[in-house]
């Protein structure tokens, strides 16, 4: 590779092109559009129901029928799928996680009432036993409370395949087991559910920045003072999260996710640089909750914070971004605020 021409001042003045608007505009290297957005939601049971998140203002938990509202909210904005999250009564919890693989449980209902009022819009569900397990772990654990990494691949692909034939358009494993990937792809073709896509949480890290989502679901009493160490990745690694993307592409995934999203870019880029795949990134709860105080206490101006905060995303080379922000931000980009 040639070496590049040095450009000196004044020959080069690297100001004249953001003099204007215009020339702003005409090298602009990354671009943010509605297109780019997934916005998570998260549903209860009942009819008529919203709950406020304290540690996350301005996001509720909702029933099917509200959600349907939220949803076509979405969909007119221009955004091209939902993740959806469920918010399990306790009753509902237990050691090993049966309700996670229900043909009639929260999400499965949720999945079919959302494709019949909105067909086109993307739905994407959580593939991970967190939400349906008295422990709050992601798995199902031994007496020592050690996640069980086959025994869980095994309730997950029952709970993928529930989803799927429920309607789902992507499944997104949340869970860091080795090996779920290849079990859910298997049992998907077997199905004959050859279109539902994988979206892998191939990097998930071990974070902190999860509190909120844990109090939004409400796994976050179940879990107390454990945590998931063990099976999601150490932050201080991304070498390990080429090796794990490249496995769970290799075993059937069609596109991977970085989580959390901006402690992590680096990550982003690097699979993006690296592999060259459909790479996503997740603006977690914890950053969702930073900005949020921040803009409630008017220490940040929230219309350019937010869309500059999902502008780096893209800069590091993310095709799309889950983001609390998402309605706020389609708003934004397409002038309907």
């Amino acid at each position: 590779m040639s070496t590049p021409t040095p450009r000196h001042f004044p020959a080069t003045r690297l100001r004249r092109m953001r003099r204007d608007d215009f020339s702003r505009r005409l090298m602009r290297e990354s671009t943010l559009t509605a297109d780019d957005l997934i916005l998570p939601v998260f549903v209860l049971e009942g009819s008529q129901q919203r709950e406020a998140i304290a540690s996350m203002p301005g996001v509720e938990r909702l029933s099917i029928d509200l959600l349907i509202e939220q949803a076509r909210e979405a969909y007119a904005l221009g955004i091209p799928a939902i993740a959806l999250f469920p918010v399990v009564g306790g009753e509902q919890k237990t050691e090993f996680a049966e309700e996670a693989y229900n043909a009639n449980g929260l999400v499965q209902r949720s999945v079919r009432a959302l494709k019949e009022a909105l067909p086109e819009l993307g739905i994407i569900t959580d593939v991970a036993l967190d939400p349906y397990t008295i422990h709050g772990q992601d798995g199902i654990i031994d007496e020592n409370g050690y996640v069980l990494n086959d025994r869980t691949v095994d309730t997950l692909l029952k709970q993928a395949l529930s989803h799927a034939e429920a309607g789902a358009d992507v499944v997104a494993p949340s869970d860091m087991m080795d090996g779920r990937i290849s079990a859910i792809r298997q049992v998907l073709e077997q199905e004959h559910l050859h279109n539902v896509r994988i979206m892998a949480y191939s990097a998930k890290y071990a974070s902190h920045y999860y509190g909120p989502f844990r109090d939004a679901v409400g796994s976050s009493a179940n879990l107390g003072k454990a945590d998931k160490r063990t099976y999601q990745m150490d932050p201080a690694n991304s070498d390990e999260a080429l090796h794990e993307v490249a496995m769970d592409l290799a075993e059937g995934a069609d596109m991977v996710m970085v989580k959390p999203g901006m402690p992590y870019l680096d990550v982003v880029r690097r699979v993006k640089s690296e592999l060259r795949v459909p790479t996503y990134a997740y603006q977690v709860s914890g950053e969702y909750a930073m900005h949020r105080a921040a803009f409630d206490n008017g220490w940040l101006d929230a219309d350019t914070v937010i869309l500059e905060s999902l502008m780096c995303f893209k800069r590091a080379g993310a095709d799309g971004i889950l983001s609390y922000f998402a309605l706020d931000a389609a708003r934004l980009l397409t002038n309907t605020r």
